[in-house]
């Protein structure tokens, strides 16, 4: 094994550690934050769009199941998937307490070890939502593993976080030099942390994830998240400024599949549709 996949799985041991750290109080900070609910909101819409009644998914990076368990709600079937037990471990609870276990499974998994799955489909949707995908800095390997999980037809929705964010930038106001330019200068990974536990994040364009999946999928969506309305983690916005709050948002729900909003937010959702079935023909 190389020293870069030393280095990676290393950094996906560290993520994992994170996450499982943070899976006890993942759902009351989310329940706890408007605009949380906000980007929720605008990514089930999306998803949404993408299904027909009683469809299979595929999501990566579940967490704690919040839009596993939402979907099954809406008669779907989704495998869940995460590298963290943590998060497994209340997703497991929820599902059982709830008596969805015929709607939704689950198995420890990395995205960059989609090929080992046990269930591998085929699915009429791959969902990962709020940047588990940044997690790695082999995008492009878990991106080409799609199409052979994916129905003729079927469709990715993906929320990653870009490479430049606007509100972001505006930290630099604040002398935050470091913050506000760390995504542009993180070709190599950028710190963060979680629950004290740090690891490495990456950011990826819109045009990265086109390029990659230019052979077997077409474009069907872009939208900008979180590009007018503030960022969840400038806390206490949304109720400090209700007002200002409900106008950013009226603007941003107007203006997210527009330039130059639809790529400069905090986050992006992007949709794509497989158009042919590249995994029959080997």
């Amino acid at each position: 094994m190389s020293m870069n996949e030393l280095s990676h799985d290393r950094n996906e041991q560290d993520a994992a550690s994170a996450f499982s750290r943070q899976a006890p109080l993942f759902d009351q900070y989310d329940a706890g934050n408007t605009i949380i609910q906000y980007k929720r909101r605008r990514v089930r819409d999306c998803v949404m769009q993408c299904l027909a009644p009683g469809s299979t998914i595929l999501e990566l990076n579940a967490g704690t199941g919040q839009d596993s368990i939402w979907l099954a709600g809406k008669g779907h079937k989704v495998h869940a998937t995460d590298i963290a037990p943590g998060m497994l471990a209340e997703l497991e609870k929820k599902v059982n307490a709830l008596g969805l276990a015929a709607q939704v499974t689950w198995e420890p998994c990395s995205f960059t070890q989609l090929a080992g799955l046990r269930s591998k489909g085929p699915y009429d949707l791959i969902f990962s939502n709020f940047a588990g995908l940044n997690c790695t800095g082999k995008l492009d390997e878990v991106l080409n593993s799609f199409s052979g999980l994916l129905k003729p037809g079927g469709h990715v929705l993906l929320v990653v976080l870009p490479s430049f964010c606007l509100w972001e930038s505006l930290l630099l106001f604040r002398g935050k030099f470091r913050t506000a330019f760390r995504r542009l200068f993180a070709k190599k990974g950028a710190r963060s942390r979680v629950e004290g536990v740090y690891f490495k994040c990456w950011y990826y364009p819109p045009s990265y994830i086109t390029r990659v999946l230019a052979r077997s999928f077409t474009l069907k969506g872009l939208e900008g998240l979180c590009s007018i309305v503030p960022p969840s983690y400038i806390e206490q916005f949304a109720e400090r400024h209700p007002k200002l709050y409900h106008w950013l948002v009226k603007k941003e729900d107007r203006w997210k599949s527009s330039r130059p909003w639809r790529s400069i937010g905090d986050y992006y959702i992007i949709t794509l549709q497989k158009t042919e079935d590249h995994s029959a023909a080997k």
